[in-house]
């Protein structure tokens, strides 16, 4: 009989490396967004105990499976604040008890201005939670309306100001351009509110019509119309205004004041593992990525009886690796190494004379121009 410890001199093959990034995704949702492509549900207090029950035993079943050492937590959704506070408590309190969180720098919640409170604020501060993601998409109150957001102008500046009372120094706020019917100075207006608060960070999204929503219904019927050259135009202008703000334009959509990055998501852009709880919520481990079930009656049915929530399992070739780390990584202030890029010399070549891509430290990075057409360049190293 071979023993395999003779082979390898005694010594046992060595632990996998602890995962560091968790999030939980929370689908409840006071009103469903027009335009959000997330899995999300109508928030139903008759089944919301139910599910923090299956989210704890789901985590403590992965504490018992794999070596979890988180320096990120996510709690995004849907809409977490959406909870009550009780239930919010008993996540918070149940996280704290099953992970050993000594490592941890930035646990972050998305929070809707319409369910913010001082009592929710206070609790998150009590629990380690240092991080919140303000949902505030515009300070327009036309533009509220067509996205179908259940606050209003003042609401968002409250919710602002009772999390800066809670002690929160690490703010970002969510803002969408592009929107139907939008003018550049309804968004410069936007932009400059945001910039008087003085978030530390500002995530700007440009709208996109995702398939299963009412706003891509909306532009199949001729209602709406999307425009790349406003949109383009709109891009730019945000990041003059965010660049000469003092912000980094760290990532395509996401600026930050210095040293405000956001960690978690950074680790995604890097290609690191993560861990993904709740229903609908991806997992990528190695060269292995799973997402389970996308619906929460089905998700706590199957682990509150002791079964996995797992509903789909896809292995990871180096290819489809390498492609996602290119795409992602051109994204980054830091852009991607110009020994990634080695099998695309003509390529890349032409989008240097094109003046989309530029050298720097060893590595490509999009230019002001590039980062406009940062999928279409993507595209070309695939």
């Amino acid at each position: 009989m071979n023993n395999r410890k003779n082979h390898n001199c005694g010594k046992s093959e060595p632990a996998p490396a602890p995962i560091r990034h968790l999030y939980l995704h929370i689908p409840f949702c006071a009103r469903i967004c027009p335009y959000c492509a997330f899995y999300k549900e109508l928030l139903d207090r008759s089944q919301t105990e139910r599910f923090c029950e299956a989210v704890l035993c789901e985590l403590k079943h992965h504490t018992q499976d794999r070596h979890l050492l988180p320096s990120t937590i996510y709690f995004g959704g849907g809409t977490p604040t959406a909870l009550t506070t009780s239930q919010v408590e008993r996540l918070l309190k149940g996280f704290r008890a099953l992970l050993d969180l000594s490592t941890l720098t930035e646990w972050t919640v998305e929070a809707n201005p319409g369910s913010v409170s001082p009592r929710k604020a206070a609790l998150f501060q009590e629990h380690g939670v240092n991080r919140i993601s303000l949902g505030v998409q515009s300070w327009d109150e036309e533009m509220l309306k067509i996205l179908g957001r259940e606050h209003n102008a003042p609401q968002a500046e409250k919710s602002f100001f009772i999390l800066r009372a809670a002690g929160f120094t690490n703010i970002n706020v969510d803002l969408m351009f592009g929107l139907p019917g939008q003018t550049t100075p309804q968004w410069r207006s936007t932009l400059e509110k945001t910039i008087s608060l003085q978030p530390e960070h500002i995530s700007a999204y440009c709208l996109t019509y995702e398939e299963d929503t009412e706003f891509f219904l909306r532009q199949a019927r001729g209602e709406f119309h999307a425009d790349p050259d406003v949109d383009a135009q709109l891009f730019e202008m945000t990041m003059s205004i965010l660049q000469n703000a003092g912000y980094e334009h760290y990532e395509i959509s996401n600026y930050a004041l210095p040293g405000f990055s956001s960690a978690h998501n950074s680790a995604y852009w890097a290609g690191e593992d993560y861990l993904g709880i709740g229903p609908s919520a991806f997992s990528t481990r190695g060269s292995q990525r799973w997402q389970n079930v996308s619906d929460y009656r089905d998700y706590a049915g199957r682990i509150l009886s002791g079964k996995s929530a797992m509903g789909t399992m896809e292995q990871l070739t180096p290819e489809m690796k390498r492609a996602e780390r290119i795409a992602f990584s051109l994204r980054t202030v830091e852009g991607i190494s110009a020994e990634s890029l080695q099998a695309w010399p003509k390529e890349t070549q032409e989008f240097v004379a094109l003046g989309l891509l530029r050298q720097s430290y060893g590595n490509f990075v999009l230019t002001t121009a590039g980062k406009s057409l940062a999928d279409s360049v993507a595209e070309a190293f695939v």
